[in-house]
């Protein structure tokens, strides 16, 4: 554990895997963090507990974050508590169809969109004005290699990945001026969570593995190292960019 500091990292979807590694090592750093979960407090709440037990500062805040009033409630219960976020790490799994889109309907594919979007909007509005007062500040959205390289069954997320990649670059245009940097963190599939079981099965993962120059899945403390580079107080100056973290087994 590094010397605590007073930034605050708002990380949804973190009561396990990726966002879960996160917060963990985002504490270890010396940053408070928020543990956001949809519906599994018993998980979120291990989390809070093994940070606490490290000497690190979590709290668990339930929240739907397609839903902008209780996206609202939720920074407003941390600024309560801790003033203003520092860092939003947009990490909340929308549910999505894994199928063809020839067997997919609008409601799905369209709705994967809508879901993804309003979600990614809500946060972001929600967390800016206390950025903006304050001059600085650090939004990171996850990203998936999807989004660039498709694979079968997965438009839904493909597609609504790949909007927000380009939701982050124009926010990185706007926000610039202001101090506030905006970045997207790009995985392959990840070992232990829901998008990694839906994209990769065994043979899959045997043909991925033999691709890919590292040899492995990511995993989620790989994924976390990357957004806890952009989310460094020293780190100013990096915005509208994507970071792979795939293995090499696709090279942007």
């Amino acid at each position: 554990m590094t010397a605590a500091t007073d930034r605050v990292a708002l990380v949804t979807g973190s009561s396990s895997g990726i966002g879960a590694a996160t917060v963990r090592l985002l504490a270890a750093q010396g940053m408070r963090v928020v543990v956001n979960y949809l519906s599994s407090a018993a998980a979120a709440e291990e989390v809070v507990a093994g940070i606490e037990a490290a000497g690190g500062q979590a709290m668990a805040v339930q929240a739907d974050v397609r839903e902008p009033a209780a996206v609202e409630s939720m920074v407003e219960q941390v600024q309560a508590a801790w003033g203003g976020i520092d860092v939003l790490v947009h990490n909340a799994l929308i549910p999505y169809a894994v199928k063809s889109f020839q067997d997919m309907t609008w409601e799905e594919l369209g709705g994967k969109l809508d879901a993804e979007m309003h979600a990614a909007f809500a946060v972001t509005k929600a967390v800016l004005p206390a950025m903006t007062k304050q001059g600085r500040g650090s939004i990171i959205y996850l990203g998936t290699v999807l989004s660039r390289q498709p694979r079968q069954g997965m438009i839904a997320l493909g597609t609504a990945k790949a909007a927000l990649a380009q939701f982050a670059r124009y926010l990185a245009q706007e926000l610039g001026p202001l101090g506030i940097t905006v970045n997207v963190v790009e995985s392959g599939a990840v070992e232990g969570t829901r998008v990694g079981a839906n994209v990769v099965d065994d043979e899959m993962k045997q043909r991925r593995l033999a691709s890919t120059p590292m040899g492995r899945l990511a995993r989620p403390g790989d994924v976390a190292q990357a957004v806890a580079f952009y989310a460094a107080e020293d780190n100013t100056f990096m915005t509208g960019t994507t970071a792979a973290v795939n293995g090499g087994l696709v090279m942007y």
